[in-house]
């Protein structure tokens, strides 16, 4: 025979269960957009790179274009998230995804393809272990934020700076800072993304949810390849 203590433990117990699945399923979902925003920006910037695309973009203002529009979906999204459809917000990550591979298709011209694929799969570890680690563990990281805030900025002045400056030793800093930053970031976003689960958020909130979710974490993959491949990517001769 059951009590009604047990009745309310087993019934805790199994509400439990199913927010646990139901965070799985989240981010999962935020993992998969990530995933197939990464993998369009890759197909993307190496048929750029290998056609007439690259030179056609880049030798005119519209390589410009392509290379800040990423930012201002960025800025856009974050802005205008919670008043927009979640098709809209589907369309403009995967308009996002299109532009990123256009404006990195440079990496295809500038690296030899071997360490492209070396510094992807060093990029994939460690941004796989430190997103493990900030969905698992029970400490707060919130006291990251400020830290790896200023480091951000840090890193984005000192990028400006050194367009002037030429400087082969900041840049290398820049690298190694950067490194530093989006490491720290990945845990950092992928504990907040989790921590912003809420089992009752409609079908609509969810997926606007996990799209700005996989937005961040893609930033923090692309900016960590790009700042390792500055770092041990082997040039063109």
């Amino acid at each position: 025979m059951v009590t009604g203590s047990e009745r309310r433990l087993f019934g805790s117990t199994l509400s439990q269960t199913q927010v646990d699945e139901g965070l799985r399923r989240y981010m999962l979902r935020v993992y998969n957009y990530m995933g197939s925003g990464l993998a369009l920006t890759g197909i993307v910037a190496y048929v750029v790179a290998h056609t007439g695309l690259y030179q056609a973009l880049f030798s005119s203002g519209i390589g410009f274009v392509v290379m800040f529009a990423p930012l201002g979906i960025v800025f856009f999204m974050g802005a205008k998230i919670n008043t927009m459809k979640p098709s809209t917000a589907q369309t403009l990550f995967w308009v996002f995804s299109v532009l990123m591979g256009a404006s990195l298709s440079y990496v295809f011209i500038t690296y030899t393809a071997t360490s492209i694929v070396r510094v992807f799969f060093i990029t994939a570890a460690t941004f796989g272990a430190m997103s493990l680690y900030g969905y698992t563990t029970k400490r707060s990281l919130a006291k990251w934020r400020s830290f790896l805030f200023m480091g951000l900025i840090g890193v984005i002045i000192a990028m400006v700076v050194n367009i002037f400056l030429q400087s082969s030793a900041l840049h290398f800093v820049i690298s190694v800072v950067g490194v530093l930053v989006f490491t720290g970031l990945t845990a950092y976003d992928t504990q907040r993304i989790k921590e912003t689960y809420v089992e009752s958020d409609g079908q609509a909130v969810m997926t606007k949810k996990a799209i700005m979710g996989a937005l961040n974490l893609y930033l923090n993959f692309i900016n960590l390849f790009v700042m390792l491949l500055h770092l041990f990517g082997g040039a063109r001769e």
